[in-house]
């Protein structure tokens, strides 16, 4: 048996997204973009080029410098991220599923 003492273990089908961009700032960013029945709708968003992630919804694309201390960029680079992450993330689901 395991010694580990499990508090969820779930599998799921989910959608993901990859999508590179290049902005003004000449920041490219290579993002992979997870849909998933979890975290009351939020995107889990990936910098693939530096394997930081977030939990990402409207609340939080507008919480001041949420974006720029996630993925260590700057106030520039970070407002880029967020006009492209303002056209795909959703509104929050609070049910339980």
């Amino acid at each position: 048996m395991s010694d580990f003492d499990f508090l969820y273990d779930t599998t799921e089908d989910t959608s993901s997204r990859f999508v590179c961009f290049v902005g003004k700032t000449m920041r490219r960013f290579d993002l992979a973009i997870i849909t998933t029945n979890r975290y009351y709708g939020k995107k889990l968003v990936i910098d693939l080029q530096t394997g930081r992630t977030a939990i990402i919804g409207p609340d939080d694309l507008e919480e001041e410098g949420y974006l720029e201390y996630a993925y260590k960029l700057t106030e520039e680079e970070a407002e880029e991220l967020r006009s492209f992450l303002s056209q795909i993330v959703g509104e929050i689901n609070f049910t339980d599923t």
